[in-house]
């Protein structure tokens, strides 16, 4: 009698991901949700925002494969922001996807990271679902490039860093890049003539957008059933191929799912965009802002860990800049970048804890 061999798990995802492209194909894809949430009452979405208005304070966490490289690719320095090493050292996504076989944080610890956000007086942790390299830090069913597919595989960085926020009273939130230097529907600029350079403009392949964002789609229902998350921060709306019809498209899409969630105006094109909140980055308006919004900022000069960058900000520096951003209506969601291993710099830790004293002292 002829025995079948155990189904592996990469071929388990293939037969997934085959029966949800047919499932696609046969219905004509997504429909939008009939209920209009882009024009919900203004009392129902001050409702839903009054979390975040009343947060002023939050922790954005920039973690993947970029974080063991430490900034750094065969010795040398590339760029300045180290989780965009693939696209300045035009490293080709075969070749990076190689990370995966090291990628171990076994130094990862989510309650510390929560337990210090909640000491520092922050109210909400943003964590780096996917980045643009398009690496997952959780085991996705839609793709082999995720943290199961490590020597980490039988952790669960999202599960534990949402249970440490339910512990500590943060609200848990996710990060998840628009555009994927590793999906095959998209392919880097051969002539690197763009601003953005060969990987930061990445072009749609013909035909293998509706692919994509089905794929998106799935992976953020995954975010969403798995992880509850309380906010989808999305990034990488520059493209040329992501327009403000997608974007509406998918925020319905969401709304669908978690009626309640907040999603950043990144989800279509910032620009245009504002709902539900915006997002200066590296800097914030010297005035208060007609709509709700949230200033990013780094902690040194890198998102991802770059083990040169040593230019921390001064725990008064941050607590200025935070008491200002708060006096003019906006919320500040300050970085931090854990090494590869998964530990996060000390200068870090220390910063945060001492700008929570100079709060409790007001």
């Amino acid at each position: 009698m002829c025995h079948l061999a155990p189904v592996t798990k990469n071929i388990m995802k293939k037969i997934v991901i085959l029966f949800y492209c047919i499932c696609y194909l046969l219905v004509g894809g997504y429909s939008q949700n009939t209920n209009n949430y882009i024009n919900e009452t203004k009392e129902d979405f001050r409702k839903r925002l009054e979390w975040f208005s009343g947060a002023k304070y939050g922790m954005f966490i920039h973690f993947g494969l970029y974080s063991q490289l430490g900034g750094e690719w065969e010795g040398k320095v590339s760029g300045n922001y180290a989780e965009w090493l693939q696209a300045d050292a035009d490293v080709p996504a075969q070749v990076y996807a190689m990370l995966t076989s090291t990628f171990n944080p076994q130094s990862f610890d989510a309650d510390l990271i929560a337990r210090t956000a909640q000491k520092a007086g922050m109210k909400y942790i943003v964590i780096t679902a996917k980045h643009h390299e398009g690496f997952c830090l959780w085991d996705s069913e839609y793709t082999n490039f995720d943290v199961a597919s490590t020597p980490f595989k039988g952790r669960d960085i999202l599960a534990e860093l949402s249970a440490a926020c339910k512990k500590y009273d943060l609200k848990f939130c996710t990060y998840y890049s628009l555009i994927d230097w590793h999906h095959p529907s998209q392919e880097r600029n051969i002539d690197g003539s763009d601003a953005w350079g060969r990987w930061g403009n990445v072009r749609m392949k013909s035909g293998r957008k509706t692919e994509y964002i089905t794929y998106m789609k799935n992976q953020i229902r995954e975010l969403i059933e798995k992880y509850d998350t309380e906010m989808l921060w999305f990034d990488g709306d520059w493209v040329y191929w992501w327009d403000m019809n997608s974007g509406e498209d998918l925020y319905q899409y969401i709304r669908g799912l978690k009626p309640e969630i907040l999603i950043n105006n990144r989800v279509g094109k910032r620009a245009q965009f504002k709902k539900d909140f915006g997002t200066p980055e590296q800097e914030h308006p010297e005035d208060g802002l007609d709509y709700y919004w949230e200033a990013c900022y780094t902690l040194n000069n890198s998102w991802g860990f770059k083990k040169s960058d040593k230019e921390w900000k001064s725990p008064g520096v941050v607590y200025d800049k935070l008491n200002d951003i708060n006096g003019k209506g906006g919320n500040l969601l300050l970085n931090i970048g854990p090494e590869g291993a998964g530990k996060v710099p000390v200068e870090s830790i220390e910063i945060l804890l001492e700008v929570g004293k100079m709060i409790k002292n007001e």
